[in-house]
């Protein structure tokens, strides 16, 4: 497999992929691998959309929502 280097990188980038990794829990140079793949992938290899909104919002954590209570109703199809 390939290696590169990217020189005269920005700092601010570098600090911004560094918290984006982070983020994620992955390393620097994993974080990079992965921007690039997504950036690099053939445009028919996407993921199914329930899948790429998931990776989208998943940093952001997740919502519990409390149960909602219902009052008894009519049964469905019934004609009275």
């Amino acid at each position: 497999m390939a290696s590169i280097t990217i020189r005269n990188l920005d700092d601010d980038l570098k600090r911004r992929l560094r918290v984006r990794a982070a983020e994620k829990g992955h390393s620097l140079e994993e974080e990079a691998w992965e921007i690039l793949c997504v950036a690099l992938a053939p445009a028919g290899a996407s993921k199914n959309l329930g899948q790429s909104i998931h990776d989208r919002f998943a940093a952001l954590g997740g919502v519990d929502f409390l149960p909602v209570q219902r009052e008894p109703g009519r049964e469905v199809g019934g004609h009275e």
